[in-house]
């Protein structure tokens, strides 16, 4: 399960700033570059080997639409241990700063280790970290990435695949249902190695009475021709 990664994340660049207003705008925020196309190419090719995974997910066969996806197994792999634990100190305030604007009385620790110990301690021992991968005609259904009663609000996606040279079609899509309001759906336009951090569930918004909450989903668009793989960082476990 040791992939000959070639680079660590590519952290130093990332204005935060940006990232939490982009977040409380609009509930997801670009981090363009984050891997390498050398660590990209060698995390995908993880997923021809069986190593390294806890188990693997047939979407057809749940209802959750065509491909399919391997949960790593501790210990992860670099990065996705080091992105898990680097990035979550850089959300949990925003995190924070959404449930108290939304009302809820869950506070996150500072350190990723803090919160998986909360985890643990509650029954949510599995890795949630995993690998996708759609060939022509896959998709994956709106859904929501919960898996327990400890929920971290924010998780990220990162496109290990170059749209045009090794697939077609694939859009990362999310939407948001606000009260009272049909659906909006946004096209988020990922390349190679860029990531998006967005919304698990709920997240808060502004309106002129008040904050209210705003239910938030995420999915693949069917891909028409080649094969297109992704990396999953959830920050919290599965029971």
């Amino acid at each position: 399960m040791n992939a000959p990664l070639s680079a660590g994340p590519q952290l130093q660049g990332i204005d935060w700033d940006r990232v939490g207003a982009d977040l409380d705008a609009q509930g997801w925020a670009m981090l363009p570059g984050l891997l390498s196309p050398a660590d990209c190419m060698a995390l995908a090719g993880l997923y021809a080997g069986d190593a390294g995974f806890r188990s693997r997910i047939v979407m057809e066969r749940h209802g959750f639409g065509r491909g399919e996806y391997k949960y790593f197994a501790y210990p992860l792999p670099e990065p996705v241990a080091g992105l898990r634990a680097a990035l979550y100190p850089q959300l949990a305030p925003v995190a924070n700063r959404w449930n108290a604007a939304m009302g809820l009385d869950v506070r996150y620790p500072a350190d990723h280790v803090d919160f998986i110990a909360r985890c643990h301690k509650a029954g949510q021992c599995r890795p949630t970290p995993l690998l996708l991968q759609y060939g022509a005609g896959d998709y994956n259904c709106l859904h929501q990435d919960l898996y327990g009663e400890h929920v971290f609000p924010l998780q990220l996606a990162i496109l290990l695949s170059e749209p045009g040279r090794d697939f077609d079609g694939g859009e990362f899509v999310l939407t948001e249902q606000r009260p009272r309001m049909q659906s909006r759906a946004e096209v988020v336009p990922l390349r190679q190695g860029d990531a998006v951090v967005f919304a698990v569930n709920q997240r808060p918004v502004q309106g002129t009475r008040g904050v209210y909450r705003v239910a938030m989903r995420h999915g693949v668009s069917r891909v028409r021709a080649g094969t297109r793989h992704t990396v999953g960082i959830i920050f919290h476990d599965a029971q």
